[in-house]
């Protein structure tokens, strides 16, 4: 009876805790957007300079991207009390603008628990995020964030930027970004949570990472971990890869792997 009630707790502790991190991994679809080159200033752009190119340019590619299609791999893996649990799921996504996003699962492996109340919460959690309500809450904005710059790397061409929400939220974060500093694009994002999730969840980090395809700057990986109060640590990774872009201001349809873009026909 004992064993059977600490599994029962365990079981929502568990559950409750992870689903934390739908909140968390939201955010990375509010920045995942298509954006137009730039030219790169000669000297370091006073902080307002930068966060209106940001703004603007953000607006921009969101207009710009009319479709994308991609494979996502999600892998979650939980260590600690009282057992060790992983699982896997292959999905190709797809996003048009403006009806939004759609998926579909290609393979799935591991615990039951993490596919059915995790993964699958996580995907509609995700589809709901583009909505203007939630959207205009989230944003990378002055009505949302305050910025602060902590400085400028000329052998990487990027700003280094302190972000911190105006409102406490589990929708928004509280860290540092960096944003490139020709295309005025967030490139990453070492942060957390500036509410925390779950009363389960002792502090999380958000590890995301964007590359460029096409006129696009999309995720490429994205790293939530969570501690547990039970005292269990759950990292959850997205990897993005096999890009198909159609963009509005682009005269063919991009074909793009993780690492390379190969122009084709529309």
């Amino acid at each position: 009876m004992y064993t059977e009630y600490v599994n029962l707790n365990f079981s929502r502790a568990f559950f409750q805790a992870i689903t934390g991190l739908i909140a968390i991994l939201m955010l990375s679809s509010l920045l995942a957007c298509a954006q137009d080159t730039a030219s790169i200033s000669a000297a370091p752009l006073p902080l307002n300079d930068v966060v209106d190119n940001l703004v603007r340019n953000n607006a921009e590619r969101s207009r710009n991207l009319l479709h994308s299609e991609a494979t996502r791999v999600y892998h979650l893996t939980y260590r600690g009390f009282p057992g060790n649990r992983e699982a896997e799921m292959v999905v190709q996504a797809y996003y048009d603008r403006p009806s939004g996003k759609e998926f579909k699962t290609v393979s799935q492996s591991g615990s039951k628990l993490i596919l059915d109340r995790v993964f699958t919460k996580l995907l509609e959690a995700e589809k709901e995020s583009v909505r203007p309500e939630i959207a205009s809450q989230t944003q990378l904005n002055r009505d949302n964030y305050n910025f602060a710059l902590i400085g400028f790397d000329p052998a990487e061409a990027q700003y280094e930027l302190q972000v911190t929400p105006k409102r406490k939220s589990k929708y928004v974060y509280q860290g540092k970004i960096w944003v490139d500093a020709a295309d005025f694009a967030v490139t990453r994002i070492e942060a957390e949570p500036a509410q925390n999730p779950s009363f389960w969840t002792k502090k999380s980090e958000i590890h995301h990472e964007y590359r460029k395809f096409q006129n696009s700057w999309l995720p490429v990986r994205n790293e939530s971990v969570s501690y547990i109060r039970l005292g269990g640590r759950a990292t959850l990774t997205i990897e993005y890869k096999d890009y198909r872009l159609t963009e509005a201001h682009a005269d063919v349809a991009a074909v793009c792997a993780s690492s390379e873009c190969v122009a084709s026909s529309h």
